[in-house]
C-alpha cells in the first residue's frame, strides 16, 4: 500500500490537535479541549491517542498509509510539549517512518480557520511568568509561511507596548487580538517546505521548551544550584 498520508500533532499549549492529512489536504481532525468545564490540563495524554484513532477510522487510513509523522516543536507549556512529543515520537518508531518538526508559532498562523490575509503578523504564546514566546510571521501567496527568526521572550507590558504603538499589527495567539490557537492542520498548506528541510534524529530530538520546566526553577531556587539532567 502506498504511503501518502501525514499524521500531524501539535501540544504546544493546552489545547493540543491532531491532523491526518492526505497529499496537502486535511481530511480527518481532532482538537483537544477540557471537557465539561475540566481543567485544561487534565487528561492531555490520554486524549491523544484516542485522538489519533479517531482520525485513522474516519478517513479510513491504515497505518501502512502514514508517510511521516509532523510533530508541532514549540515553543509553549513543557508537559504539553513533552506529551506530544513523546506520543509522536513512539508512532514514528511504530510506524517506521521520519519524524519532522515545525514551529508552533508558525502553526498558529497557517492552521487559521478562515486563513488569514497576506501579509505579517506577530504571532505570539503564553511563556508564564508574565512573559510571551513570540515571532514575526509572513504568509504568502501559494501558502507560504515563513518565520523570521527564532522565538524570542518578551514581556507582557512589552507586547501591550507594541501593540499600542503599531496599532495595526496584527497579533496572534490565544487570547490576542486574533484569538489563535496552534493546530495540527496548519502542517497541510507548509508541508512542502517542512519536508524540505528534513527529518529530526528521533533518537535525540526533543521539542524547543523555550524555557526550563516551572518544576526545575523551583528546584533549583530551593537548592541553590542547577539540576542535572
Amino acid at each position: 500500500m502506498a504511503r501518502y498520508c501525514t499524521l500531524a500533532l501539535e501540544g504546544a499549549t493546552y489545547e493540543g490537535s491532531v491532523a491526518l492529512i492526505r497529499g496537502s489536504e486535511v481530511v480527518a481532525e481532532r482538537t483537544l479541549r477540557a471537557e465539561d468545564g475540566g481543567s485544561p490540563r487534565a487528561g492531555r495524554g490520554e486524549r491523544l491517542m484516542p485522538a489519533v484513532a479517531e482520525c485513522l477510522a474516519e478517513a479510513g487510513a491504515g497505518r501502512g498509509e502514514i508517510a511521516r509523522i509532523v510533530c508541532g516543536s514549540g515553543p509553549g507549556s513543557f508537559t504539553s510539549l513533552r506529551v506530544a512529543g513523546s506520543v509522536a515520537k513512539g508512532l514514528a518508531t511504530g510506524y517506521g517512518v521520519e519524524l519532522y518538526s515545525v514551529s508552533s508559532l508558525l502553526l498558529t498562523a497557517s492552521g487559521a480557520q478562515p486563513s488569514l490575509p497576506i501579509g505579517e503578523y506577530l504571532s505570539v504564546l503564553d511563556a508564564m511568568r508574565g512573559e510571551f514566546f513570540a515571532a514575526r510571521i509572513i504568509l504568502g501567496p501559494a501558502d507560504m509561511a515563513i518565520q523570521g527568526g527564532p522565538a524570542t521572550l518578551i514581556s507582557a507590558a512589552e507586547l501591550a507596548d507594541l501593540a499600542e504603538r503599531e496599532p495595526s499589527l496584527r497579533i496572534v495567539g490565544p487570547a490576542q487580538r486574533l484569538d489563535l490557537h496552534p493546530h495540527a492542520r496548519g502542517v497541510a498548506p507548509i508541508l512542502a517546505s517542512i519536508v524540505e528541510a528534513g527529518p529530526v534524529d528521533l533518537a535525540s530530538w526533543e521539542p524547543d521548551y523555550g524555557r526550563l520546566a516551572e518544576a526545575q526553577v523551583r528546584w533549583e531556587a530551593a537548592h541553590g544550584r542547577p539540576l542535572a539532567t
